[in-house]
């Protein structure tokens, strides 16, 4: 499986939050918030915590080349990272290519995908997809936002993951996990999924853009979760503000 492009920043440590004061329960007080953000300094903070943990975090999507990794990004719409792999583990064993998914065929792509949502719709735009590589882009999924957006099934998010696990460029996938956790810790809260990317962008200090939207979706995945946030196991809760909070605002261990 291919995998993320590694960032060669060393994250520092010269915006790290001051540790605020225990009160008189144990307790600590919270970042404030303006117009509903924290501080840039606890965005730097927030960020330097994710990058001590987990330096080099991956996709969870199992892929070995850029296009296989644009076909299951496709397939992932409304589906779990789990359940694309599995059904396309067999399925890139004998079509890896635009030329040899489009000799496979609809249907059969149909077939071996069809545990995934939506997989008659997604099995048209992975033949349509694969078609135009080949007619536009001599079979190369193209290092460019505009010619990705025109592929079938191609939004700006898939576009997003593609440009930055394939080509290492600092975009912004905004998924519902990357949405709840930038509202939830007020990094960059928005009402829609662009505004929340506008936002992020601008806020997350550039040696961080690289890797920051697969931090933030593990965190939403696995610790800030929808219904049952684990704040026991987050290493920014005592930078959280989220009224869902589950515990006090206490010292993390050390990152």
């Amino acid at each position: 499986m291919a995998r993320s492009a590694k960032s060669s920043a060393k994250p520092g440590c010269a915006n790290r939050v001051s540790p605020a004061k225990p009160g008189g329960d144990g307790t600590r007080s919270l970042p404030r918030r303006r117009g509903g953000r924290v501080d840039a300094a606890t965005v730097a903070e927030i960020f330097r915590r994710f990058a001590a943990a987990n330096p080099h975090p991956e996709g969870e999507l199992e892929h070995t080349t850029t296009y296989t990794l644009l076909v299951a990004v496709v397939l992932s719409a409304q589906a779990t990272d789990a359940g694309v792999n599995k059904a396309t583990r067999p399925l890139f064993k004998i079509a890896d290519t635009p030329q040899k998914m489009v000799a496979l065929g609809e249907e059969r792509v149909r077939e071996y995908i069809k545990t995934i949502g939506l997989y008659r719709n997604k099995a048209k735009n992975v033949i349509a997809l694969s078609q135009q590589l080949i007619a536009e882009y001599g079979g190369k999924v193209p290092h460019d936002r505009e010619a990705l957006e025109s592929l079938p099934g191609v939004g700006r998010k898939t576009a997003n993951v593609v440009l930055n696990i394939a080509f290492g460029e600092p975009t912004m996938a905004v998924d519902t996990h990357v949405f709840r956790v930038s509202n939830r810790l007020g990094i960059a809260p928005g009402k829609t999924p662009l505004a929340v990317e506008e936002g992020l962008m601008q806020r997350i200090p550039k040696q961080y853009l690289q890797h920051a939207h697969h931090w933030l979706i593990l965190h939403g995945r696995y610790v800030c979760k929808a219904q049952r946030p684990r704040c026991e196991a987050c290493i920014v809760s005592d930078l959280c503000t989220a009224p869902d909070r589950i515990l006090p605002v206490t010292p993390p261990a050390p990152v």
